[in-house]
């Protein structure tokens, strides 16, 4: 069966089923507002443990990509993600579970080519254009300081 690209377009948009857009939005708000909350009880509660405040930072940010990594490992990260979209996403619980998911599912090709190289998957292209990015950046503050 042969279908142009216009046609396999339309086939597919008739059997797709619409997307719930506000009740997705909805969920990925509720979801990411309380990720977000749970981050902030966690810095008050570092910092009434007596952390300074960006000591306590540091330590919630911590406390969250700990507690999206395990989660993610469990299999709980996914199904709340399912229904959140987005919300679990944006804060940096999604980071984690961006790092820790790839590592999960090569785990069965070995510790050294499975997970520890699927886990700079998303990691790696991170960490070179930040670095490089942060270099330039001060190389340019330099030159603009010396004039």
């Amino acid at each position: 069966m042969d279908m142009t690209n216009q046609e396999y377009e339309k086939y597919v948009n008739q059997k797709a089923k619409p997307s719930p857009i506000a009740k997705n939005m909805a969920w990925a708000f509720c979801v990411g507002g309380a990720i977000c909350t749970v981050g902030q009880a966690l810095l008050n509660l570092y910092i009434q443990a007596g952390f300074t405040k960006d000591a306590a930072g540091t330590a919630t940010s911590v406390t969250l990509i700990l507690a999206a990594a395990v989660c993610t490992g469990l299999g709980f990260f996914d199904n709340i993600a399912k229904h959140a979209g987005a919300g679990t996403l944006v804060p940096i619980t999604g980071f984690a579970n961006a790092m820790v998911s790839p590592a999960m599912e090569f785990k069965s090709e070995g510790m050294i080519t499975g997970t520890a190289v699927k886990l700079f998957t998303v990691a790696g292209p991170v960490l070179v254009y930040g670095i490089s990015a942060s270099v330039i950046y001060g190389i340019i503050l330099s030159l603009f300081q010396m004039a």
